[in-house]
């Protein structure tokens, strides 16, 4: 059946458009509804019935395939190194390493490691004490090391594996998962640098320091120092720095090891075993290995697993979104609208990059959530793009950095943030939060077209 480029963008709008809605209107879950999105845009777009729901069942198992174990031994990992303490023992040894009158910088480099392996709110409200500490002893306003910690922390969380949201991306995108983690260290460099000077800037503006009334965020009984505090965690017993930071790099060096031998075309032999160890599935599984025994060898069987179980349980309904999206990409794919929006995308002059960083913006102005911003974008974009001259990598980064756009009231993060600095005035949130992720998608647009020409 010959189905037209109208009836194709008809459906394609439609979906969109109930989306959008159900997000916004409905009791409906993110879930059901990309996957009511998808049903629309198939059968509207004049796909047979049957084959819409194959191409939804198809998308969702091979998407999830593809990342869905890596994602489930990431939150299992994550949550390990948050209980255990690692998370804290990074904090302190950037803190000590850097010295006085560097706290911003201090604080921007922590969230920048610990994001990656750690969900951003809880990683917040762990290094929140730190925060109040730094600014009891140094006189700096609370507001601006919140902030330089919160844009380090939404630099990988939005650009790095495995955190679930760019992994989801770089598997809906058929992206090598080195190559996603590798640009997306470089990318969030730029925007952490970009946050530090905002937050000093905003520290003055809005200076505020921590009482003992009124903040809403975990105190300590009386002020302490941050060398006290410090040494305070050390009487915790907490993990070395080595033990902490292991299963964060040894998954990263594994999978660097896998992309160089795919790129320099080895096979064969001992490159076919470095090969396997460095597929992100088994490197993130070694990761956690090493999480387990040498963070929480200490713990009970039943402690452990209850632990890594608590991880799971946040990743499930990240699983059922991410895999909701790649059916709705594939249902684009076999009805044929990403080879006519890609047709008409080449006749017009516009960097193909900017696809996915412009649809990823919208999503997350219109609904909140940044991880459903960046696989819905990649949802759309991907089939578009597979017809183009553009390179998928950095189409999986325009995807997830395009949701750093504006967060504001309908993201909770926006609100963990400011409620832990105390901010309660409307106008200081916005300042505090919402301009400097804006500021984080400027950047980040500016990279990408950089990029974009060179690569």
């Amino acid at each position: 059946m010959d189905v037209s480029g109208g009836q194709m963008m008809l459906g394609l709008g439609l979906g969109v458009l109930v989306l959008i809605f159900l997000v916004l209107k409905t009791k409906i879950h993110a879930f059901l509804a990309l996957i009511i999105a998808a049903s629309v845009t198939g059968l509207v777009g004049g796909m047979p019935a049957p084959d819409v729901v194959n191409a939804i069942t198809a998308g969702f198992g091979s998407t999830l395939g593809s990342i869905g174990i890596v994602i489930g031994f990431g939150v299992m990992m994550g949550r390990i190194l948050e209980v255990s303490g690692a998370a804290e023992r990074m904090a302190y040894t950037v803190v000590k390493r850097l010295g006085k009158r560097k706290e911003e910088w201090a604080m921007a480099i922590t969230g920048y490691i610990v994001s990656i392996p750690i969900f951003v709110d809880s990683a917040f409200v762990i290094l929140t004490p730190l925060i109040k500490a730094l600014s009891k002893k140094t006189g700096k306003s609370v507001v601006a090391l919140g902030v330089a910690l919160g844009v380090g922390l939404i630099a990988t969380h939005h650009a790095v594996p495995p955190t679930p949201g760019p992994l989801g991306v770089a598997g809906i995108y058929g992206v090598d998962v080195g190559l996603m983690l590798l640009w997306g260290l470089i990318f969030a460099i730029p925007i952490m640098i970009v946050g530090v000077i905002y937050a000093k800037w905003l520290g003055n503006k809005i200076y505020q320091l921590p009482d003992e009334t009124g903040l809403g965020f975990i105190r300590p009984e009386k002020q302490i120092t941050v060398e006290e505090y410090i040494e305070n965690a050390e009487n915790k017993d907490l993990p070395s720095l080595t033990r902490s930071i292991l299963p964060i790099i040894v998954p990263i060096v594994l999978i660097f090891m896998n992309t160089l031998i795919s790129s320099l075309g080895r096979t064969g032999g001992i490159y076919d075993y470095l090969s396997f160890f460095g597929s992100p599935v088994i490197a993130v599984g070694i990761g956690l290995i090493f999480a387990i025994y040498g963070l929480y060898h200490h713990a009970k069987q039943s402690e452990a697993i209850e632990r890594m179980e608590e991880g799971i349980k946040t990743a499930g309904i990240i699983l059922l979104v991410t895999g909701a999206g790649g059916a709705l990409g594939n249902v684009l794919r076999e009805s044929g609208s990403g080879d006519y929006i890609a047709q008409q995308v080449a006749n017009i002059h516009m960097p193909a990059i900017l696809i996915p960083f412009v649809i990823a913006s919208l999503v997350r102005l219109i609904q909140g959530s940044g991880t459903v911003a960046m696989i819905t974008a990649a949802s759309i974009s991907a089939p578009i793009l597979a017809g183009l001259d553009v390179n998928m990598a950095l189409a999986a980064q325009a995807s997830a950095l395009g949701a750093l756009v504006f967060s504001y009231f309908n993201d909770s993060f926006f609100w963990v943030l400011n409620r832990m600095l105390g901010i309660k005035n409307v106008k200081e949130q916005i300042l505090t939060w919402s301009v400097p992720t804006t500021l984080a998608w400027l950047v980040s647009l500016v990279m990408l077209l950089i990029a974009n020409a060179f690569v």
